[in-house]
């Protein structure tokens, strides 16, 4: 239960700072949709290769999220635990994704399955996600995020 509530206020929390930053309707130039759909292809990529170089440019520095026991988790101890092994996607296929467009501020959610290793504990499955993205320069990066388990 408690999941599943961090994850409604998580969406919450993305509507009101999309609707707050947004002065105009979503946009939806396919461009910059598939874009940012390549950019959750391109994270998943790089938690399976372990390229923690590529996912220090993916996520923001002042990137954290809901973690699936509802705690907050940021970039430095996301990198952490992929650094030291404790957190091990092994293999991963996107499903379909919604991506709303609000000037340089995007939400994209999807689901995804996963073979996922969790400090040696087998923790693959189906999940639900959502992220929040901002536009930085000429780049997306990924500002705030949270997921949840389909049981």
């Amino acid at each position: 239960m408690k999941k599943l509530l961090a994850a409604a206020l998580f969406a919450c929390v993305c509507a009101g700072l999309v609707s707050a930053n947004a002065p105009e309707a979503p946009s939806k130039d396919s461009s910059v949709v598939d874009a940012l759909k390549q950019n959750a292809q391109d994270h998943g990529d790089a938690l399976v290769a372990g390229d923690l170089d590529r996912l220090d440019q993916i996520l923001a520095d002042d990137w954290k999220a809901v973690a699936l026991s509802g705690r907050i988790v940021t970039k430095e101890a996301v990198l952490a635990n992929l650094k030291s092994g404790k957190d091990k996607l092994e293999w991963f296929q996107l499903g379909p994704m919604d991506v709303q467009v609000f000037g340089n501020v995007a939400a994209i959610h999807g689901t995804v399955t996963e073979k996922r290793r969790w400090d040696g504990k087998d923790v693959s499955g189906l999940y639900l996600w959502m992220d929040l993205l901002e536009k930085r320069g000429d780049t997306w990066v990924i500002v705030r995020s949270a997921g949840t388990k389909v049981k």
